[in-house]
């Protein structure tokens, strides 16, 4: 499945090059996030190779990770360097959205780029009471995408694989996992929720109580049926 994360314009560092492409990083390395994820230096190794030997694709370029649209151009490089995950692409000529982007990074409109990926290996490490996912490897990088308000798309969810990864949940820990991948949310918010439905899964049909349910969940819910509305 794939889960989004995004990197605001001051730490991609953004530019156009002589050539007429830009260039800047997707991803920075040992950085905790806002979801206590880091991601370490190797991360993009295999799936760089990968794209090398032809066994995997050049990421594509869409807005706001809308893969149901015609991208807005193509990465024509990407590489490791010490800092992070450096792509450089090029905008599709033509293009009247590709225009809209450009002119949107040359006035400094645009907010964030943004990594759609599958996440390998990792571990979880406890770090001054707080638990740090440490992404060790990503496994697929289908799509880099150019943003304007990240947190709107972590909540947008491919529902064919949902159904697959639903089927993997065994456990607290896994349901847990699957908010964050899935959904975007915090370790934070992800044991809260989790601990929310555990009171809900308690209670009978019968059971008129009331349980108000996170706004996070809430706006979640709300986003997707908005979104199932109107594709």
């Amino acid at each position: 499945m794939t889960a989004h994360k995004s990197l605001a314009l001051g730490n991609v560092e953004l530019k156009f090059t002589q050539k007429g492409t830009f260039e800047g990083y997707a991803s920075t390395f040992n950085n905790v996030d806002s979801y206590n994820d880091t991601i370490m230096a190797g991360a993009y190794k295999s799936v760089i190779d990968q794209i090398k030997t032809g066994e995997a694709r050049m990421p594509k370029m869409f807005v706001n990770h809308k893969s149901w649209e015609i991208p807005v151009g193509k990465y024509l490089h990407i590489q490791e360097d010490s800092k992070g995950l450096h792509v450089e692409g090029e905008f599709t000529k033509g293009n009247p959205q590709a225009d809209m982007m450009k002119a949107a990074f040359n006035h400094g409109t645009v907010d964030a780029m943004s990594i759609g990926y599958i996440v390998g290996e990792y571990e979880m490490v406890e770090k001054q009471d707080t638990t740090i996912r440490v992404i060790k490897s990503i496994k697929e990088l289908p799509e880099v995408s150019i943003v304007t308000f990240p947190a709107d798309d972590y909540a947008r969810i491919d529902l064919s694989s949902v159904k697959s990864r639903l089927d993997e949940l065994n456990n607290i820990r896994d349901l847990e996992d699957f908010l964050r991948e899935v959904g975007g949310f915090s370790q934070s918010l992800a044991k809260a929720t989790v601990g929310r439905s555990k009171r809900l899964f308690t209670l009978s049909e019968s059971d008129v109580e009331p349980v108000e349910l996170p706004n996070s969940l809430k706006q979640m819910i709300a986003l997707n049926l908005l979104k199932s509305r109107t594709e």
